[in-house]
């Protein structure tokens, strides 16, 4: 692999990824968990970001903090290899990298919670027409 160091590693972008899905997924601000973990948000923000590495020893904590094993936060990394029988499809990560954005997050958490199904429906056509506009 190689990597250019003007840029940050793809590794450390997708484990601040993970970090950022997780924390969120638990209602945690960045200023929570770096309290948690004994750092400043600033910190954790650049984690996220993936323009730190995050070291294994705070890896450790913040695994601990969000109750993930520290394996979690590298699920899901591919390294450009080339797709087999057991990686995802192209759509599977597709919705995965959706889902690690905030608005992912928000619309997985809430959509759920529509318990009407013509509603739901509803919001599905809007959304179908919105891209559709967009392409």
């Amino acid at each position: 692999m190689e990597v250019d160091s003007k840029n940050p590693n793809p590794i450390d972008l997708h484990v601040g990824a993970r970090i950022r899905m997780r924390r969120k997924f638990f209602g945690l601000s960045q200023e929570d968990l770096a309290k948690a973990i004994d750092l400043t948000f600033q910190q954790v923000q650049k984690y996220e970001r993936g323009s730190n590495r995050v070291s294994a020893s705070k890896l450790y904590a913040i695994a601990l903090t969000l109750k993930a094993p520290v394996a979690y936060f590298f699920e899901g990394y591919n390294d450009g290899e080339p797709a087999d029988a057991f990686s995802e499809s192209a759509s599977e990560q597709f919705v995965h990298g959706f889902l690690m954005t905030t608005e992912g997050i928000e619309l997985a958490e809430a959509f759920p919670r529509i318990n009407n199904a013509k509603h739901r429906r509803k919001i599905l056509d809007l959304v179908r027409t919105l891209a559709e506009d967009e392409a």
